[in-house]
């Protein structure tokens, strides 16, 4: 049996001093050390229009969508707070439209960080714009250490796929300064941070193969075990819809 393709969304990197003058599409190798030690295929999709998303995803087995810029707070229809990042509009309405395509034809999604909050969005959900902005969020979520040790504790539903893998705790990484403020209805929560903010979720429907985590496993991989764990997991649910 041929390996299955994974896309995974790229991003366009505009360092300019570092590209020579010229924008270049990317992913960060993480991700793609990730699959193919999965046994699956790793291909970047480069952003692209909206409306190619359909063919994109009807040419590979699974999407994984990686972490980046923030998320547009117009999509949630809310202005932008003082502390937004760059933003990335045309990466927002093809991901989406990967997103609604990959639901559609029932494709398994592994969402990362910006991918979990970007998946949350698209189906009505919202986000914290800043967590510096909510004194009650008390947690450190921009770790100091290096990214690929863990630096705070979350809590895993037993029951969820995050849970068959990591238990009902475990230390993770964090880099990120927006979060899931409002789940969407398609998603159930599965892991929290200690200051409750989620940190896993998954789809209500049992038909959609969906796990997203805000933290990043492909930077802690190599050091961990279950984080490469998550990856195999992804390729195993790919292989399961083959089947």
């Amino acid at each position: 049996m041929m390996k299955p393709l994974i896309g995974i969304a790229g991003n366009v990197l505009s360092d300019l001093a570092v590209t020579n003058g010229l924008p270049v599409t990317y992913t960060p190798q993480g991700f793609v050390d990730g699959i193919d030690r999965a046994e699956g295929t790793p291909v970047v999709l480069p952003i692209s229009s909206p409306a190619d998303a359909s063919d994109y995803i009807s040419r590979i087995d699974g999407l994984l969508l990686a972490g980046g810029q923030d998320v547009s707070p117009l999509l949630y229809n809310e202005e932008p707070s003082l502390q937004l990042e760059a933003t990335n509009p045309a990466r927002d309405a093809f991901e989406m439209a990967l997103i609604e395509a990959a639901i559609a034809q029932k494709k398994p999604i592994l969402a990362v960080c910006r991918g979990l909050q970007l998946l949350n969005v698209t189906y009505g959900g919202t986000l914290y714009q800043d967590l510096s902005d909510y004194p009650e969020l008390a947690v450190q979520h921009i770790q100091k250490t290096h990214f690929e040790t863990g630096a705070h504790t979350i809590l895993i539903d037993p029951d969820s796929s995050l849970g068959k893998i990591f238990g009902e705790t475990y230390i993770v990484n964090t880099y990120h300064h927006q979060a899931v403020k409002k789940l969407a209805k398609p998603f159930k929560a599965v892991a929290w941070s200690k200051d409750k903010l989620i940190e896993g979720f998954e789809a209500v429907d049992p038909k959609q193969s969906i796990v997203a985590v805000q933290w990043h496993p492909e930077l802690m991989m190599k050091q961990d075990r279950k984080m490469q764990q998550l990856f195999d997991e992804f390729v195993s649910r790919v292989k399961a819809v083959q089947a």
